[in-house]
């Protein structure tokens, strides 16, 4: 979660979600400097949030959706508990 709290990979994520890109294509929709698209690509890759393929000299990358439907998911779990603690008005004691 902590990954998609910049806003500049979360658009990168938002982009990759349509369609797979390479880095150019990536600066040309952000207006982001090469070497932070790629910085961001790194840390998104290593948390297994893309996959890369290389083809030619380029490489493309492409979100894969089930980290997100596990992030989804247990965001989901955390909303219905949070649900139903506003609804039983449940507060731990001071001591």
């Amino acid at each position: 979660m902590r990954l998609l709290g910049d806003p500049l990979r979360a658009r990168i994520v938002e982009l990759l979600a349509h369609e797979a890109l390479c880095v150019c294509h990536l600066v040309e929709e952000t207006g982001a400097r090469q070497t932070n698209i790629s910085n961001h690509l790194r840390a998104l890759r290593e948390a297994g949030l893309v996959d890369s393929e290389p083809c030619g000299r380029f490489t493309y990358y492409r979100l894969r959706p089930e980290p997100l439907r596990a992030l989804a998911a247990e965001l989901t779990g955390l909303a219905g508990a949070a649900e139903q603690t506003r609804s039983e008005t449940r507060k731990r004691p001071c001591p």
